[in-house]
């Protein structure tokens, strides 16, 4: 399976919005709006398969000039196994390089899986920006389960 990652494009939502909900019913993530991919389309990074079109997705939402969120990581099941979220992951850290931040974070249920890209596990309250600007509107806010993990931009040398 070839597979290209570039910006999403509004022609990609529905695609985006399928694997998206996917994840969401068997509570592997929590549901977005399709208004709220229009809405943030140009934080958006897609995988896209040749052959068969859009196969995953994820954003990086800058939240402050130091600071942004991986979020909406998802791949469609089909597309299993080969890498993909992976992928996803390292082309919006490359994006954040581009963009001189220095650190990324990720609100997940899936902490194996971003450990094994270098993420750990951060308390919560070291990210009040997050938690204050958009985690106070979220419906699981009081009752929140997931994981907030993070990870450097540029990793320390190790010479």
């Amino acid at each position: 399976m070839e597979v290209r990652y570039r910006q999403a494009r509004l022609a990609d939502v529905p695609a985006m919005a399928a694997i998206i909900a996917d994840f969401a019913e068997k509570q592997l993530m929590l549901p977005r709006p399709t208004s709220e991919l229009y809405e943030n389309i140009r934080d958006f990074i897609v995988a896209e398969a040749e052959p068969g079109g859009v196969c995953g997705c994820t954003a990086l939402h800058i939240d402050t000039e130091r600071i942004a969120e991986v979020k909406a990581l998802a791949v469609a099941a089909a597309a299993h196994g080969h890498g993909i979220g992976r992928g996803l992951v390292e082309a919006a850290m490359a994006a954040a390089r581009d963009l001189g931040l220095e650190r990324v974070f990720c609100l997940t249920y899936q902490v194996d899986f971003f450990a094994k890209l270098g993420f750990t596990r951060v308390d919560r309250a070291r990210l009040p920006d997050k938690v204050w600007g958009e985690c106070v509107r979220c419906h699981r806010f009081l009752d929140c389960d997931e994981v907030a993990m993070w990870r450097p931009v540029n990793p320390p040398s190790t010479s």
